[in-house]
């Protein structure tokens, strides 16, 4: 059974960074198309950046630019490098394969707030 632990969030300023981790097990994650979500207080979740298994990236239009996602195999770990955040960046961020097929993890809290 698939298990997604998601950590990194935070409270940052406008124009801050911060990198969020998810750490996969109970699948082949090398094999897997995996995509970071979020989900912002009375809004549907949505997908902000997929990775495929051969390595393309995809990014929605308000995050291109300044969201990077990436994958470490031999870690079985999924990373969002996410820069010049804006208040509207906050949001509970989740990862999950891209489409979503596993029970959503508790996610992490991204607030960017001065």
């Amino acid at each position: 059974q698939a298990q997604l632990v998601e950590s990194g969030g935070g409270l940052v300023q406008p124009g801050g960074s911060l990198r969020l981790s998810c750490t996969a097990s109970g699948f082949i994650f090398r094999f897997v198309d995996m995509g970071w979500y979020r989900q912002a207080p009375g809004k549907q979740r949505e997908l902000v950046a997929g990775i495929t298994s051969g390595g393309s990236t995809n990014y929605a239009a308000s995050v291109k630019g300044r969201f990077t996602i990436s994958t470490d195999n031999a870690k079985k770990t999924l990373y969002l490098q996410m820069n010049s955040l804006k208040p509207e960046d906050t949001a509970v961020y989740f990862c999950n394969a891209d489409p979503s097929r596993w029970t959503w993890g508790q996610g992490t809290q991204v607030t960017v707030s001065s």
